[in-house]
């Protein structure tokens, strides 16, 4: 359309002799069956919804989040309705690319793999075994002192009978307001403690079970796992991200577990001894128990804050005696979360904490406490998939500002990001300056039109 427009723009601007207003309307003629042509079907490199209206790319727009949203409904309901099955294998999957290294060192010895997935499931059950003998004994101690806290915890409720009863009589107020004559009640249905756990105890089990076995066949049948998705690729670059995909997730998955694994039994030993130094009662159940809680982020240390309060509340009778141990574990925390843990992994665990808040949330949410020790590492999971799925090219200046001392790592970083800008800026300026001086002046290019014979 273009070409030919020029041509007919070519005729107006030839002289118009003795013989040039036929040819200016015969190029004009010629033009209008084109462009009414182009203008119906547009070529083809223009975008396919170039003669769409707005209302109509409104509506193409508002199908693609409809489709988007009742595939994440889908999704949350194929993960709640498939709790069961799909949480332990999930767990199994992400145990075996942490237990990964270990299953290669083995077989590096000349273990086949059917041997080395075995000893994986036994060190793992060892590593259970051990952390059930530091629960057992000092929680059956607790268990047995569980009468004599809770009349303690009852006492130093007792001190907030006067709140309680202004609320109490606010309700009244507030029933004598609404005109309600009955008053807000709570019925709680008896039913024995041991008839729940007796309808919970095959399904647990089950999981246990579909755990284990999904646990030794991965590891077991990595490699041939691997192999098999890599066959499946038809293009050489597919096979070469595939391959990178499981490279990138095996290493990130596998250094942050260990590596937190590490962080957590040495936050667990330094929470028993200074539980030990203050006097608190078996400081081996809080040291094990916050080197488990310190797996899911946020949620496991607020579970840990909560518990040493209630204990605190239900064995102390003065402020500070209760307070010590949460300041204790909360110093401990402090240094491990801004010190410690960004010092070992911050070059594996690079996201949003916004981001890994919300996925805990989510996967706590869908299947419990199995959900808070995958989230993390989905994440990991999900970010190497995007990375080699939709690889973006970093950005980057070509001359880099220098550094100052007074300058910050955002400072640097904002200043670099302008760099790159003023540099797109120039490269868009010296193109539009070269096509200029290419360009030939107006009027002495060619017109495309036959010149009228005299």
């Amino acid at each position: 359309m273009g070409g030919t427009l020029s041509k007919a723009v070519g005729a107006v601007d030839a002289p118009t002799g003795r013989g040039g207003t036929k040819a200016v309307r015969g190029a004009f003629l010629q033009f209008l069956p084109v462009a009414e042509t182009q203008m119906r079907h547009p070529p083809a490199g223009l975008p396919a919804d170039v003669d769409q209206s707005q209302f109509e790319r409104v509506l193409n727009n508002a199908a693609r989040l409809a489709v988007v949203g009742i595939g994440f409904a889908v999704l949350l309901t194929v993960l709640q309705a498939g709790q069961v099955f799909l949480a332990p294998v999930t767990l199994a999957i992400v145990v075996g690319l942490m237990f990964g290294p270990v299953a290669d060192r083995v077989e590096s010895w000349g273990v086949p793999p059917a041997l080395s997935g075995g000893v994986v499931v036994l060190l793992l059950l060892t590593v259970i075994a051990g952390f059930a003998t530091l629960f057992a004994v000092p929680l059956s101690e607790w268990v047995a002192r569980a009468p004599l806290i809770w009349e303690k915890l009852q006492a130093q409720l007792a001190n907030l009978r006067e709140p309680l009863e202004s609320i109490g009589q606010f309700q009244e107020q507030l029933t004598s307001v609404l005109g309600t004559d009955g008053a807000m009640s709570v019925q709680v249905e008896d039913a024995s403690t041991v008839t729940g756990v007796a309808m919970l105890a095959p399904a647990a089990l089950a999981q246990v079970a579909i755990f284990l076995a999904s646990l030794y066949f991965f590891v077991a049948t990595r490699d041939h796992i691997r192999t098999s998705v890599l066959a499946m690729c038809v293009t050489r670059r597919m096979r070469w991200r595939t391959a990178h995909v499981f490279r990138d997730v095996e290493l990130k998955v596998s250094r942050f577990l260990l590596s937190v694994t590490l962080i957590n039994l040495c936050v667990g030993t330094a929470v028993s001894i200074a539980m030990w130094v203050i006097g608190m009662p078996s400081p081996l159940l809080w040291g094990a128990m916050a080197a488990v809680l310190n797996y899911i982020p946020y949620v496991g240390q607020a579970i840990m804050v909560t518990v040493l309060i209630a204990v605190g509340l239900g064995t102390q009778t003065e402020l500070w005696q209760i307070l010590l141990p949460v300041a204790c574990y909360a110093g401990i925390n402090f240094v491990e979360g801004q010190i410690v843990t960004p010092h070992f992994i911050v070059r594996s665990l690079t996201l949003n904490p916004f981001i890994i808040f919300l996925s805990i949330t989510f996967w706590i949410w869908a299947w419990g406490p199995v959900g808070g020790l995958v989230a993390v590492p989905t994440l990991l999971i999900a970010q190497s998939v995007i990375a080699h799925a939709l690889p973006s090219k970093p950005v980057a200046p070509r001359k880099p500002v220098r550094r100052t001392r007074q300058m910050s790592d955002r400072d640097e970083l904002l200043a670099n990001a302008a760099q790159v800008i003023a540099e797109k800026r120039r490269d868009e300026d010296s193109e539009a300056r070269k096509q200029e001086r290419e360009e030939p002046p107006q009027g002495t290019g060619p017109t495309g039109v036959e010149p009228s014979a005299s």
